[in-house]
Formats: structure tokens, sequence, C-alpha cells
């Protein structure tokens, strides 16, 4: 395959809104900075696709080469044009907070690069949930060392839920780490990147936090036309949980529960819908609970999450509506209602039992039991009979028998969810279920995820298959020269064969479906009902 560079020079702040631009074109081309050429990219393409990405670069030009009336310029530009590679892990309020990181150090004048080894900032972004992934974080630190060797002026910082859990320890046991960035102190990352002091750990929790207001002016511009334009966003409307579910790191790692304030989250939106973004989904540790610890409106005292989700709903131009995560026990009957109230909102619903059995439940410090659990699914399906219900399970918490267990499969038979995220469960640092002396055996915990994982992927093809024959709503994600991925309401992926036209992601399409797997569908686009 014959490939071509293509080299740009467009404003270095607009770097990060071409990238989500063209992965969203899967294979049809790599982008890279040019070392030593502020403003200046690389585009690598096939031949056979240069004229698609010539089109796409003229639809797009205006935004790349020209800034913006409304960027901001809070911060200073640095003299010299810097670098900045950003690795994301765990769960999409990281997602989140490595946009927000990424938008501050635009404005700052960095340029994102997709190489790690000639940045001058690099950004672990991380997770402590489970252990595994903190595993990850240590070991691309190693690789990290031999980097900053080769390049000494590499900044290396460490964020999110790890560097809030282990602080100064990671600069104990990884010298070369020039800043551990706590999870209440991301917004204040470009300051304490310029600012000269010995201090290189940032991990205050305050008790009386407020999150900042925070308008993505630069990674969202107005689109016109057919422009493409970044389809969906995640949008954080609170942080923190009160919870303290004896395994998790959460309250620990995030701080206490706070909500951010209606008018604040409504801006946010009305700028993501009007810069062309179709998908909107609401992000929190338990979003059910929104409004309850703190005033996030002050004309309306009792201001609640449906509330929010209906004055969401009401943005002209805002296609569809997800939120992500619920606690079982917060689930008010309002908000189960939404889902037949409200157009947009997506039939999906993500809500994590955790487990089947009330000991163990009781254990978790979870607040609820089996029985309430499925009168909520009850509820939920009689106002929204065809919503797709997700769900997190954690096998072998301690002191879980094989009667607490088979309550667990008896209620993976109950239910019949939709999909799941299952685990072995495994200590984490600091919690109560830490301590717990009643621990599983590994092999036992391993069984015991493969017998839930197994049956479940039966359940999941038993439903996909209903779909077959039938038409569905879909929005595109990505193309490439041969397929098309898109993503119905209820989360199934399609797998669509190219066809003829011109399709981009966020564009809504119908799709005949003629096959079904476990995780995915297979369907045509009925070209008479694109839209």
């Amino acid at each position: 395959m014959q490939m071509l560079s293509v080299y740009l020079n467009i404003v270095p702040s607009r770097y990060y809104y071409l990238k989500f631009i063209l992965e969203g074109y899967d294979g049809l081309c790599l982008l890279s900075t040019v070392p030593g050429k502020k403003g200046c990219v690389c585009i690598r393409t096939p031949q056979e696709s240069i004229k698609v990405l010539f089109d796409l670069l003229a639809d797009i030009a205006e935004t790349l080469l020209h800034h913006s009336d409304n960027s901001r310029n809070e911060y200073s530009i640095p003299m010299k044009q810097k670098s900045f590679f950003i690795k994301t892990f765990g769960c999409q309020m990281n997602d989140r907070d490595s946009e927000i990181m990424a938008q501050l150090l635009s404005e700052s004048g960095y340029v994102e690069t997709g190489e790690t080894a000639s940045a001058d900032l690099v950004i672990l972004n991380t997770c402590s949930i489970r252990a595994k992934a903190e595993q990850k974080v240590m070991s691309l630190l190693g690789v990290l060392r031999k980097h900053k060797k080769n390049n000494p002026e590499m900044r290396i910082v460490v964020a999110g839920c790890v560097a809030q859990q282990e602080g100064q320890e990671i600069i104990n046991r990884m010298p070369h780490v020039d800043l551990v960035l706590g999870t209440q102190s991301i917004y204040q990352l470009v300051e304490l990147l310029e600012t000269k002091t010995e201090e290189h750990v940032s991990t205050h929790l305050d008790e009386q936090y407020t999150i900042p207001k925070f308008i993505p002016t630069l990674t969202i511009p107005k689109s016109s036309g057919k422009s493409p334009a970044p389809f969906k966003k995640f949008l954080t409307i609170m942080q923190g949980c009160d919870n303290y579910c004896s395994y998790c790191v959460v309250p620990y790692t995030r701080g206490r529960e706070i909500s951010r304030s209606v008018s604040h989250i409504l801006q946010e939106a009305e700028v993501l819908v009007d810069g062309g973004v179709k998908e909107i989904t609401l992000l929190g540790q338990n979003v059910n609970s929104y409004g309850q610890t703190n005033n996030v409106m002050p004309e309306k005292s009792d201001y609640t999450f449906s509330d929010l989700l209906r004055a969401v709903a009401e943005i002209p131009g805002l296609k569809r509506l997800r939120f992500t995560t619920s606690n079982p026990k917060d689930l008010s009957d309002d908000l189960m209602r939404c889902f037949a109230d409200i157009d947009i909102l997506c039939h999906q619903f993500h809500l994590p039992v955790q487990s089947g059995s009330n000991n163990v439940l009781s254990r978790m410090n979870r607040k609820y039991s089996r029985e309430h659990y499925l009168d909520l699914i009850s509820s939920l399906r009689s106002y929204c009979p065809d919503i797709c219900i997700t769900t997190d399970m954690i096998v072998g918490f301690p002191g879980e028998t094989d009667a607490d267990f088979a309550d667990t499969m008896s209620l993976q038979e109950a239910v019949r969810f939709n999909g799941s995220y299952s685990f072995k469960y495994s200590d984490r640092p600091g919690t109560r279920s830490a301590a717990f002396d009643d621990k599983v055996d590994e092999a036992v915990k391993a069984e015991r995820l493969l017998a839930f994982q197994t049956r479940q992927d039966e359940i999941c093809l038993e439903y996909n298959k209903n779909y077959v024959g039938t038409l569905v709503s879909a929005m595109i994600e990505k193309t490439s020269r041969e397929s098309i991925v898109a993503r119905t309401g209820s989360n199934h992926l399609v797998h669509i064969k190219s066809p003829a036209g011109f399709y981009a992601p966020g564009e809504i399409v119908s799709v005949r479906i003629h096959h079904a797997g476990q995780h995915s569908l297979n369907g045509d686009i009925e070209s008479d009902v694109r839209r």
C-alpha cells in the first residue's frame, strides 16, 4: 500500500480538534506533529484515500487556520512550542478529566502529540479501582524513565486516582516523576507546571471544594454546513461519593460528593451542541443523588437529577442523551419515568448491582437488598419495556460462599441483563474490605467469574438475535474504506459494510439488522431513511 504524506501548518491549539475529527474516520490516515516546527503537522494516508482526506480538510480548513473569536487568553503562551501526550486509564470520568487537561494545555500553547518519547510533557491519568490498572501505570512509568534519560527536559505528571491515593509515595518510588496531581487539582495543571517550587505533590482534598466553571471553547469550534465536528461528549455534573462501599476507593480518591451548578452544566451543554455535538452523556459517580449534598439552583432547593435531565433534553439540536453511573439505593420513580417522558433519552440504563446475595450486599455496604433491586428492574421495564439494562458484578468478595454465588447466578437469570462488566474482587488500599480476613481463593474466584461471564454471553446472544430482521436507529461513530461502525440508542455496536455515498460520524441512520453476535450486530443502511 503506497502512503502519501501531507504537511499542514495549523493553529497549534487546533491539533486536538483535528485529531478528534480524524479519529472518526478509522483507517483514513495517521496524524503526527513535526518536531521543531511550530504548528506543523504531518498526515499520512493511503493513495486511494487522498481525495476523501482533501475533501475533509477543505471542510474544516477555516477552523484549523484561524483562531476562534471566543478563544480564552487567561494563560500565557510559552515562547517555545511544547508538546504533550496524555495516556488515560479507567472510567469515563478520567476520559473527561483528560479532555479538560488537554484543553488547558492547548490554551497555553502546547500541542498534542501521539509520541511519548519526544513529548515535552507526558501525563498519565490513572485509575485505582482495580489493582491491574494501577500495575499498568507503574509499568509505564518504568518505560518513561528510559525516555527521560534520553530527553532530560521531559516532564512527567501522574494524575487521577492513583495520584490521589499514593501521593508522595509515587515520587519516592519513581523520582523521575515531576508532579503528582490529585483529582481536585487538574484545573491548576498549567499553574503548577509554571510555578518554580520544590513542591511536587498536589493531592489535598477539600471538603468545601466546588467544581470550577469550565466551558470547552477551544476544542469545540462552531460548525457550519456539512463541516464535521465532534459528535458526542461527556459532561461532568458531579464529583466524589458519600456512599463508602466497603470495597471502593472513590470516596478517598475523588473526595466527598459535590454537584455542579445547573447553570454551569446547561451553559456547557449548549456550547457543546452549538459546536456540533449530537450526543451528551452526563457523568457522575452516582448521578441519582445529584443536588442532594449542595444547592445547585438558588431558586429551587429541591432540584433533582430528573429535573436536570429534562432541562438538558430541551436544548435545541441535541439528538441523544445518556447518563452514568447510578446507585440503586437512590433510584427514584421520577427518574425511571424519564425513560417514558424524554424522547431523546436513550433506552439504556447501567445499574450496578455488584452481587445477587443479600449477605454480600450488606458486607459491601450497598444499602439495598436483592428484592429492592428486582423491584426497580420491574418498574423500569413497566415505564420502558424495551430498555436495555446493564450492570457491574464483583465475584469472590470476601466471605462469598457457594450459596451467595448461587444467588448471584439466580439474579442474573431473573433480570437477564443486556450486558455486564464483571470482575474478580481485589483488595484496594484503605478500604474496609481489604481488612476482611475471609478472602476467597483465587482459583474459586476465577471459576465463578467464568461461569457468570459464560452465561452472560449466552443471554446477550439470545437478546441480540431478536434484532435480526428489524430496523434500528444508529449513530455513526467511525468510518473506513471497508466499513462503518455505528451505535444504537440501546448501546449496541452495529457493523455496516460501507454503502455508496459519504456518511460522517454523528449522522443518524436506519439500519436493517441481518446478523447478531454476542457483543455486536451487523446490518445494512436503508438509503431512503438516512437523516
